[in-house]
């Protein structure tokens, strides 16, 4: 599903446990073109990722994949 342009979607992922498990993920959505911020949460679970174009949630979930984390979905 594609998300709406200058918009701030929040992910629900499994596997963090630690500031290390946050930044992992935060430089490797971060890395995705179009993303502007990302910022995770080991204690609540949750990815908030804001992007200035349309993202593609496959290639976020391959992002968070890649980080050794799984995006569950949008939350």
């Amino acid at each position: 599903m594609d998300t709406r342009p200058n918009t701030t979607i929040v992910y629900k992922v499994t596997g963090m446990s630690c500031g290390h498990c946050e930044k992992a993920i935060s430089e490797e959505v971060g890395a995705l073109a179009g993303v502007t911020s990302v910022t995770a949460s080991a204690k609540d679970g949750l990815v908030t990722v804001d992007a200035a174009t349309a993202l593609d949630e496959e290639s976020v979930r391959a992002a968070i994949d890649e980080a050794g984390y799984e995006l569950v979905g949008q939350a």
